[in-house]
């Protein structure tokens, strides 16, 4: 007996889907039949993402988001909905990094990254379960999926990245919080915690010296590839996860047991 994932007839938001990891679960939801809502303050970018699942067969939409801005939030998801339908699916993923000491933390660099990771996350969870469970209320049967892309940094201190660390701290707790609070109305909340993972982003410190020489540490001695994610995601936003519910999943290649 096998199982087939499809997600025809399901709107998933994704946020920071300009590029990395959000545009990867875009594009992997958007194969899988999602209609997908592109988020994120890149436009240009959306477009051309938009474009390339479109190429492929998918349906994408567009919509400008500021995780910062609890305004653009409202907004953003008033706009996606009003595009492409109802929410079922919420791929939270926007967010930053800065790499230094904690002495050398200036209130503008915590401020950076705890605005987008943390308050910027809860905020986008909030209001898309708003709308959520409004719609249980009249249907109990409804599943509606949260997915918060949280790091292994949230669960082991590293190295110059605390800041970073502290605010992941809080995306898993808040991912527990949300499970226990929202799971009577079909709200799956659940975080992925990714190690070491290669994009367009950081590809170029990896291949450095001294990213070498992190690379070097890691268990199998490699970093992860986008595409690493992809059965964790599926297996998350799709309604056979229904007894899963608050679960913190680690995907690093065995980072965190070392």
């Amino acid at each position: 007996m096998g199982i087939e994932v499809n997600f025809e007839g399901k709107v998933a938001l994704i946020t920071g889907a300009s590029s990395g990891l959000g545009a990867r679960f875009a594009k992997v939801l958007a194969h899988a039949g999602a209609q997908v809502v592109l988020a994120s303050r890149r436009i240009e970018r959306l477009k051309e993402l938009r474009a390339e699942i479109e190429a492929d067969g998918g349906a994408a939409h567009v919509v400008a988001l500021d995780v910062t801005d609890y305004g653009s939030i409202k907004s953003a998801i008033a706009h996606a909905e009003t595009e492409a339908g109802p929410i079922d699916i919420l791929v939270n993923n926007s967010g930053v990094s800065t790499t230094q000491r904690l002495l050398d933390v200036t209130p503008e660099d915590y401020a950076f990254v705890m605005d987008t990771n943390q308050r910027g996350a809860f905020f986008v969870a909030q209001e898309t379960a708003k709308r959520m469970v409004a719609r249980a209320k009249g249907n109990p049967k409804k599943q509606h999926r949260i997915i918060n892309i949280a790091s292994v940094a949230g669960l082991r201190v590293l190295p110059q990245i605390g800041i970073y660390c502290m605010s992941k701290a809080a995306v898993v707790q808040m991912t527990k919080a949300m499970a226990l609070e929202w799971g009577k109305y079909g709200i799956n909340v659940n975080a992925i915690c990714p190690g070491y993972i290669s994009t367009e982003i950081n590809e170029e410190y990896f291949s450095s010296e001294q990213g070498q020489k992190l690379v070097d540490m890691l268990p199998r001695k490699r970093t992860g590839k986008p595409e690493d994610l992809d059965g964790l995601l599926l297996l998350l936003a799709a309604e056979e996860s229904h007894f899963i519910n608050g679960a913190i999943i680690t995907a690093d290649d065995g980072m965190s047991v070392q």
